[in-house]
């Protein structure tokens, strides 16, 4: 089904050749005088995470659209102590940035969901091959010691309560002030908040997600989800859009 959307949406650009359909104008190779685009994929992640996927999409010759549907604030600017634990776990980029804007002392074992989260924070002992909290509890050497989970405050507790973790919120996310999402072959969704986000504007492209979480979030909003990435990174999601428009 997604394929052949995709080939009436193309005939759709050729058409309108003349006018840039998104902020970002047209993108892929000149044939003649008009640019085509193989596709017309809207990014909802926060703009300043959004640059290497833009840039790796526009690359393989699309149109992006970014269009963020959620933003994260800064709970506290308080110190973190780390002291006494042996191993602290990070599910997402901004949680590890913000661990490591507030953390104080010797950071421990670090286990994080994702090789960009692992990154944030100069590396990590740990990344579980499947990346959700289900994954990492079940990579994670046993007993765990003292563990701190510093995520997103409202985050799943499975971790935290299959520890006995503390918790440290943060950041919060908030939804942005967005009226509808323009037409579109996928939308990219990076997190279950922006799936949720995204099924309460009403209906929607088909999507691609960065893992399993995002796709039970999507699919409980009665999105469509025509891809999962299998890695939890820029690399993972590219590769899902990339099969989800060759889908027939």
């Amino acid at each position: 089904m997604l394929g052949r959307g995709l080939a009436r949406s193309r005939h759709a650009l050729a058409r309108r050749s003349d006018v840039p359909f998104s902020p970002r104008g047209w993108v892929g190779a000149r044939d003649g005088n008009a640019y085509q685009a193989v596709a017309r994929i809207v990014v909802t992640r926060p703009r300043e995470r959004s640059v290497e996927l833009v840039t790796r999409l526009e690359a393989n010759g699309h149109d992006l659209i970014v269009l963020p549907l959620i933003a994260t604030e800064a709970i506290s600017d308080e110190p973190i102590d780390l002291a006494g634990y042996d191993w602290v776990i990070v599910t997402s980029v901004t949680g590890a940035e913000e661990l490591a804007r507030r953390a104080r002392g010797e950071m421990p074992r670090v286990a994080a969901i994702g090789a960009a989260t692992a990154a944030a924070l100069g590396g990590a002992d740990l990344v579980p091959r499947v990346s959700t909290q289900e994954g990492l509890l079940a990579e994670l050497p046993q007993p765990a010691g003292r563990v701190l989970f510093a995520g997103a405050a409202g985050a799943r507790r499975l971790l935290v309560d299959a520890l006995g973790a503390d918790f440290a919120p943060l950041y919060r996310t908030v939804e942005l002030d967005v009226d509808q999402v323009p037409p579109a072959d996928l939308v990219v969704l990076a997190s279950p908040s922006a799936a949720r986000a995204l099924g309460r504007l009403g209906p929607a492209p088909p999507v691609v997600s960065i893992g399993p979480q995002t796709t039970r979030a999507a699919r409980d909003c009665g999105l469509t989800v025509a891809g999962e990435a299998e890695t939890h990174s820029v690399d993972g999601l590219v590769a899902a859009v990339e099969a989800a428009l060759r889908a027939p």
